[in-house]
This record gives C-alpha cells, sequence and structure tokens, in this order.
C-alpha cells in the first residue's frame, strides 16, 4: 500500500486535500482524522504538520507527501522535488533597513533573522558569505526592531509588513517555492508514485485548459487551427452542411475570451466552451 503524507492545517492542507479529492481520492471527514485508508486506490494519507513531512519521507517511513519546496530544502532530508503542484506561491527575500546591504554578499559578518535557517544558511554557503543564521520560529520581521538580528529571511509577498517595520527587499529571490509533490529517491513504490504523479497531473491540467468546440466554414479551417492548435492536433468532424466543419481543440484558460474574440472574427460561430473535469495527456 501507498503511503502518502498530506499537510495537516492551513491553506496548503485545504488546497492539497481538494487536488487530491479532484483527482479521484477519499478525502477525510473529520479534521481531527490523522490516517486515512482509501481501500479503493490502495493507498494511506497520514496528515501531518507541513514541516515535518520531508523529514518522514527522507527517512523512508512514508513513500512521498505534499509539502512546499521551502519546508524541503530547509529539512535537508533525503527526500527529493517529484512535481510542482501549483499552488501555494511565495517568494524567499532578504530585507534589511535602508543602506544595510544591496545584496547578499553585503550580508557577510551580520546576523540574519529566519524560520528557515537550513534554507538561509545553505543559500548562504552557495555564495560564499558567512553570517550568524539566528532562528526564530513564526514572524522574524521584528526581529531587527529588537536587536536580535541586522537582516531577515522571509516570505515576502505585497512588503507592507516589511515597510511597517521600516524594512526593504534587497539582492535577488532565495527562493520562488510553491506546493510539490515529494518522494524518496530509488523508492521502490514508484509505479504506485507515478499514478499518484499522473492523477495530479491530470487535476493541474484540467484547471489550466478548457474545451472549445465551434463552426467554422472549411476553407478557414487552416486559419482557425492556428489559433487553436491545442496540445496536439483539434479534432476536425464534417457537419450535414458540408460547407463546414465542426472544430474542437484544448485551449489556455487564460486566454480563452481573446481566443473567442479572435475566432468570431475570422467567421467561426457556435463558440462553446466548457470546463474539463479530469484528463490523462
Amino acid at each position: 500500500m501507498l503511503r502518502i503524507a498530506v499537510p495537516n492545517k492551513g491553506s496548503l492542507s485545504e488546497a492539497a486535500a481538494e487536488m487530491l479529492r479532484e483527482a479521484g481520492y477519499r478525502g477525510r471527514r473529520d479534521a481531527k482524522e490523522l490516517v486515512l485508508t482509501d481501500v479503493d486506490h490502495d493507498i494511506e494519507f497520514f496528515f501531518l504538520r507541513p514541516r515535518d513531512i520531508a523529514v518522514y519521507v527522507g527517512s523512508g517511513s512514508l513513500d512521498g507527501g505534499i509539502t512546499g519546496r521551502d519546508l524541503l530544502l530547509d529539512s535537508g532530508a533525503s527526500a527529493v522535488e517529484s512535481m510542482s503542484l501549483g499552488f501555494a506561491a511565495s517568494t524567499f527575500r532578504y530585507a534589511a533597513k535602508p543602506g544595510v546591504a544591496t545584496s547578499v554578499k553585503d550580508i557577510e559578518g551580520k546576523r540574519v533573522a529566519t524560520s528557515y535557517a537550513g534554507l538561509v544558511s545553505a543559500h548562504l554557503t552557495e555564495h560564499g558569505v558567512k553570517a550568524d543564521v539566528v532562528r526564530l520560529d513564526g514572524a522574524v520581521e521584528t526581529a531587527i526592531t529588537l536587536g536580535v538580528a541586522d537582516v531577515i529571511a522571509d516570505v515576502v509577498e505585497t512588503g507592507s509588513t516589511l515597510r511597517q517595520q521600516g524594512l526593504e527587499v534587497f539582492g535577488d529571490p532565495i527562493l520562488r517555492s510553491e506546493a510539490v509533490l515529494i518522494q524518496r529517491e530509488d523508492s521502490p513504490a514508484q509505479g504506485a508514485i507515478d499514478i499518484l504523479s499522473r492523477r495530479l497531473q491530470g487535476v493541474i491540467t484540467a484547471h489550466s485548459y478548457v474545451m472549445m468546440d465551434y463552426d467554422v466554414r472549411v476553407e478557414l479551417v487552416e486559419q482557425a487551427c492556428a489559433l487553436t492548435p491545442g496540445l496536439e492536433s483539434p479534432t476536425v468532424s464534417p457537419l450535414h452542411d458540408k460547407g463546414y466543419v465542426a472544430v474542437r481543440s484544448m485551449v489556455p484558460r487564460h486566454r480563452t475570451n481573446q481566443v473567442m474574440d479572435d475566432l468570431y472574427d475570422l467567421g467561426a460561430r457556435a463558440i462553446l466552451v466548457t470546463d474539463i473535469a479530469a484528463c490523462r495527456l
């Protein structure tokens, strides 16, 4: 039986649970439920703290799990990223008082406060910078004001919280993180993990594309297909009126309305868009 770790709380947990549900797996009915067995799919889900998941997977206690890329790298565990899942995106940056630093090289000899000591230490070492990394749990924005650090390393979204503390980001991002599926290297359950990965990829694709159908005159088919090339090739079917064909193609969701406008201008009609519930490519 495949053993997979899932975050047990927070937005990461909710998004992971929804993705697994859309992939056809059972969901837990009680938030206090820590272990869920999906007999139909021969898989067991363990609901754990997101920060602990990489450790369990790396140790071999579990075959795989869903966690953040930041948490995976911070853990130093012997687990590897299998695929990105497209949600819970975040960016890690350095920040300090104005004039303190403009690049990672300027951190040399300074104190850096962060909740991700492993991740930050590895980044500094990669750049040949020696600094004192101060590990804090929770928010680190006040570390400089309270005198325990000269620089902080944290998740930056809008930067409004940093500005409230008189801080500004500097240098290139430390890491762009998101939710990822992780696994043990050379996992003995690779075949089962591949099935899980295909299901999750199907959900990601279904969210990213829509199915577009339309009718167009035969002489305009090539131009229409150039607008809707699909993933491999559009499906073109004859209609009762020999002068027209029906075309069906997958279109990126974010381009839906622009493609519809372009098709209409070309002469296509009966343009319909439907959601894709699931797919395998």
